[in-house]
């Protein structure tokens, strides 16, 4: 088995999947995407990433119930979901904590810091 890292990229905004995607397979790291929360519970669930970079805002599911869906099952706790949102209130740094998120980003994000973010999730430091 490889030690070759997968995190899943969620957002509905594909410039930004696109850098994500680009910025983190420079680094060796295998990235799936979806551009909303259906996709992406079911990409979470049958591809099992080591990490999740979750947007808030998503047609069909927003962020904090697929984050709620996958933290509170079992099988999925253990993989840390990066929330990314262009909501920066307190509160909804809160609703972000509740829901299980490890880790609240606002956009505009500073690429270098997301992507040191996720490898020092991944142990890839």
């Amino acid at each position: 088995m490889s030690d070759n890292k997968t995190v899943l990229i969620v957002d509905d905004e594909q410039d930004i999947v696109e850098t994500l995607r680009f910025m983190l397979e420079a680094e060796g790291i295998t990235c799936l995407t979806a551009h909303d929360g259906e996709e992406a519970l079911n990409k979470a669930k049958n591809e099992k990433p080591d990490l999740i970079i979750l947007d808030v805002m998503l047609p069909k599911i927003n962020g904090y119930k697929v984050s709620r869906l996958l933290k509170f099952d079992k099988k999925y706790k253990d993989i840390p979901i990066l929330m990314v949102t262009a909501r920066s209130q307190e509160e909804d740094k809160v609703i972000g904590q509740d829901t299980g998120a490890d880790e609240y980003i606002t956009k505009p994000f500073d690429l270098d810091n997301v992507i040191n973010m996720v490898k020092k999730y991944l142990s890839l430091q």
